[in-house]
């Protein structure tokens, strides 16, 4: 007998009689070393019948479903075998997790949704297995198709470029300009070494228009180097082939034209949709809890710092450098940097953003250990060409992944072995 025969069980009645054969389900299809079940059909085009007469969207007939539905339950069958293979799991969090956000975008509570998937004749277990199923094949889909994308930082580069030129239509930049000209009487190489050495400076926070007057020759070095407000089209040609996505405060140069070298500064911007976030600088000293050390003790030992640090007997950098257990920052005084909080565990994360600079904290735990922690100091950063070049990111690997999902599940299915079971086959 084939593997593919109904399944029949018996009932033994209480009499102790055995009642004749009843056909519970039976393999309508074979995929690999799995099968799909004629059950799972029907749940299937239950469930596409029921959230078609919610939307009110006509459906093909149900000879013209089924057939649509079978290949639908084959490729998710397969990438179900794939997630298996690679050990994806979905546990009973993660698919309640997932069951309340269906719930949620139904505008329904779960017992809700619950109540209403039982109104359309599905079990309410039979659908929180097949959301089980739907994760699991997504997460192992995600996995392996992300290997068959690459992205070269080139691709990036080149459509923030075009997205940049996009919002770049109307926005207007305030310019100032330096040009050093060629001379007879100094050599090309002079020239270029002084206007890298007037970069240095701009860079070091020197005053762009002092030095302006003091040392271009272009026509506007009597203003300052300032041409005013202009979009890129209102610009010489080779102001505006440098303007690319730097944002205000950016020092452009030095670059070379047939006169001589070029130094442009984007005193601000208009027009541009900015991204800026807030870095926060701070230090810290943690104490880790050992075996002779309880949380008790590291507590009571930063409590002790902060009295030091307070009373003037010793420095939070001193302190830091020789008992934090944290050796990369020990090493800078126990300075960690300008970081977004978003970088740090929650705990310190919330110390960072909510301390007035210059506080130190009372002594809290991560999963690091216990810390005590001083902000220094916090700044604006303008983040717009790298919030450009993520968005760019994005399209390109969402163009990609959905061109390397459909090939993928095409290779998937082509080299399935996938048979579907005669309804009259019955040997």
């Amino acid at each position: 007998m084939k593997i593919w025969k109904s399944i029949i069980f018996t009932t033994l009645l209480s009499c102790g009689a055995v009642a004749a054969p009843v056909e519970l389900d039976k393999v309508a299809v074979i995929v690999n070393d799995g099968v799909i079940l004629q059950s799972d059909i029907n749940t299937a085009m239950k469930t596409l019948q029921a959230n078609a007469r919610q939307s009110g969207q006509n459906i093909p007939s149900a000879s013209v479903l089924k057939d649509q539905v079978v290949e639908k339950l084959i490729i998710d069958t397969l990438q179900g075998q794939e997630a298996e293979r690679i050990g994806v799991r979905i546990d009973d969090n993660r698919l309640n997790q997932a069951i309340a956000e269906i719930a949620r975008n139904n505008n329904q509570t779960v017992e809700q949704l619950s109540a209403s998937v039982q109104a359309e004749g599905l079990s309410y277990s039979e659908f929180r297995e097949q959301i089980r199923k739907e994760l699991a094949a997504s997460e192992a889909r995600n996995a392996l198709v992300r290997r068959r994308i690459n992205i070269l930082p080139a691709e990036v580069d080149s459509l923030a470029e075009q997205l940049s030129q996009q919002t770049n239509a109307t926005v207007q930049y305030k310019i100032g300009h330096i040009q050093l000209r060629f001379t007879d009487d100094k050599d090309k190489s002079e020239v270029e070494a002084e206007v890298n050495e007037l970069v240095k400076k701009l860079k070091d926070g020197a005053n762009f228009s002092e030095m302006a007057y003091t040392y271009s020759k272009g026509p506007k070095a009597l203003q300052g180097g300032d041409w005013g407000w202009m979009r890129k089209e209102e610009m010489p040609t080779i102001f505006a082939d440098q303007i690319k996505m730097q944002n205000k405060g950016s020092i452009i140069g030095p670059f070379r034209s047939g006169v001589g070298f070029h130094i442009l500064k984007i005193e601000d911007v208009k027009g541009l949709e900015t991204v800026a976030v807030t870095e926060v600088n701070a230090r810290h000293i943690l104490i880790k809890p050992t075996v002779i050390l309880s949380d008790d003790g590291a507590k009571k030992e930063l409590n002790e710092f902060v009295r030091r640090i307070k009373a003037g007997e010793a420095t939070f950098a001193e302190l830091a450098t020789q008992y934090s257990q944290d050796p990369g920052s020990a090493a800078q005084d126990g300075e960690l940097g300008y970081q977004t909080p978003d970088l740090y565990v929650p705990e310190f994360k919330h110390q960072v953003e909510t301390l007035p600079v210059g506080s130190i904290s009372e002594p809290f735990k991560t999963v690091h250990g216990w810390h005590i922690v001083e902000v220094l100091d916090r700044r604006q950063v303008d983040r717009t060409d790298s919030a450009m070049k993520n968005k760019a990111y994005r399209i390109l690997f969402n163009r990609k992944f959905n061109e390397e999902a459909g090939a993928w599940m095409q290779e998937l299915r082509a080299s399935a072995f996938v048979e579907i079971v005669d309804d009259n086959d019955d040997n």
